[in-house]
């Protein structure tokens, strides 16, 4: 008896808490360069590999920790097999999913971009561990157009079921490239340590002739680019404030440059629900508000032709807006794997204890 009244006592505390509900990866990577799109699938964590640009994470749930090592590409990012390509001023489309397939279940926090080069060799069996990254783009908090230009995360756009769009600067010189793109979620980050970080890594050579670069002042180590104790990831007021401190680096002074030349832009987001408008900062402790300035980030809607490998995912087009229709797989595992995960969380945040009750005995 005294097991069932502390199961049923977990159980409740469970269903209060509907926000740990599910993790989530980086299922898709998409190039558009505006005359054809190509899309490549990325792996389920955990499951046999098939060959990808993605490099593979082992589980759905997030890294925990600034320190952490698996900062730089994922929870035990592998190598990946393939090499996609690009050219400066393409767009990236990453379709981020929950571990059973559905839609991305946070809403809280940033996405941030970076990249590093492999060097003279392909990334295939690029070890980026002490590598440099700069950063491209970031989006936290936007306006929302159809509420009044009220403040929201865009990242709630992508629980939505949007992808998030990054445009390679229109500079950037030829080489081969990991392309690491992050969400950090902020539901937990009222408490010192509560951050969730998603990084994924892609692999990628840009073609060209361009000589873009970020200086070396630019650049920053995974681990090494953040505090727990930033602004950004350790926040108090993440739900009673309406600006945001960027952690990381500033975008680098290249790709503004590039993006302000060619009237361009580095992230938006390609929505199925009613579209915001995004705003970012570009400097360090710089803020993310309803009233920033809109010329790194803004909504791009963009039609995609179907790819070779595009088989587990249809866009359709209807009025104004791109359509998401997906295929849904049930993956228990990663999802059991994720629900634990959150109640440990919850649990160590909340600072919550089983009630054990004693035969005979009630609960005080």
């Amino acid at each position: 008896m005294t097991m069932l009244r502390l199961a049923f006592s977990f159980i409740i505390c469970f269903l209060a808490f509907p926000c740990v509900s599910a993790h989530g990866y980086l299922a898709y990577l998409g190039i558009d360069d505006n005359q054809s799109y190509t899309n490549y699938t990325g792996n389920v964590p955990n499951a046999d590999p098939s060959p990808s640009v993605i490099r593979q994470v082992s589980d759905i749930t997030p890294v925990k920790g600034a320190s952490n090592p698996d900062l730089n590409c994922g929870l035990n990012a592998q190598f990946a097999q393939k090499i996609a390509s690009a050219n400066p001023g393409d767009l990236l489309v990453f379709d981020w999913r929950g571990g059973d397939n559905t839609n991305w279940p946070h809403n809280t926090g940033p996405m941030l971009t970076y990249m590093t080069s492999c060097g003279s060799s392909d990334c295939t069996q690029y070890n980026s561990s002490s590598s440099k990254w700069f950063k491209i783009a970031e989006i936290g908090i936007v306006t929302n157009a159809t509420s009044s230009n009220s403040p929201v995360w865009a990242q709630q756009s992508v629980m939505n079921g949007a992808f998030t769009n990054v445009t390679l600067p229109s500079t950037l010189s030829p080489g081969n490239y990991l392309i690491r793109h992050e969400i950090i979620a902020l539901h937990l980050a009222t408490d010192l340590g509560g951050a969730e970080f998603y990084p994924a890594c892609s692999q990628v050579k840009v073609g060209g002739s361009q000589t873009g670069m970020a200086e070396d002042s630019e650049m920053v180590l995974f681990p090494g680019a953040y505090l727990d104790t930033d602004p950004g990831i350790y926040d108090p007021d993440v739900y009673s404030s309406n600006s945001y401190t960027f952690p990381g680096p500033p975008i680098a002074a290249f790709v503004t440059a590039s993006a302000s030349s060619s009237s361009g832009f580095s992230s938006s987001l390609t929505s199925s629900s009613p579209a915001p408008t995004a705003t970012t900062g570009s400097t360090p402790g710089s803020s993310s508000s309803s009233s920033g300035a809109q010329t790194l980030c803004r909504l791009q809607m963009r039609t995609s032709s179907a790819g070779s490998d595009f088989t587990r995912r249809s866009l359709t087009r209807n009025s104004n807006m791109l359509l998401k229709t997906r295929v849904t797989h049930s993956w228990n595992g990663h999802r059991l794997r994720g629900l634990w995960g959150d109640v440990v969380t919850a649990f160590g945040v909340l600072r919550l204890r089983a009630i054990r009750v004693a035969d005979g005995q009630s609960a005080s």
